[in-house]
């Protein structure tokens, strides 16, 4: 997916337009400290920034996210989030949060994802080495 036609919310969803979908959400305590509209793991990438800035440890943070697959679970795990709900979540995602101890929970568990992302990453296991692959994918 090309960068330009993703959409960013940035930090407490600055500049996001009154009838985008947000897709992720993150919450410091009871308060939403982030959000964005950006598809594909684009918003995970802007999570990223956003938590390098900000005072809130990812350890403390909770991300709602639309759909976690076995890539976005490896992204999440290696940014250090803790807890997640998805509307939509594949087992091997879950299968990835369980295995690091990330407390998750989802609206629909399903066996896959149809994405070439989670195909590519079957057989990865490693945060840092999903993030290189979905990074380069993303031409970041």
């Amino acid at each position: 997916m090309p960068r330009d036609n993703r959409a960013s919310g940035g930090a407490r969803g600055a500049g996001i337009p009154a009838n985008a979908e947000v897709t992720l959400r993150a919450f410091h305590g009871r308060r939403q400290v982030f959000s964005s509209v950006g598809k594909w793991l684009y918003p995970l990438f802007e999570l990223e920034e956003f938590l390098r800035s900000s005072s809130c440890a990812p350890g403390s943070v909770r991300v709602e996210d639309k759909i976690v697959g076995k890539a976005a679970a490896l992204l999440l795990v290696r940014l250090g989030i803790r807890r997640i709900k998805a509307g939509i979540l594949s087992e091997p995602g879950r299968a990835v949060l369980r295995r690091h101890g990330v407390q998750h929970g989802a609206d629909r568990i399903v066996e896959r994802i149809d994405c070439r992302t989670e195909t590519l990453l079957l057989e990865i296991e490693d945060p840092e080495e999903a993030y290189r692959i979905v990074r380069a994918r993303a031409s970041l």
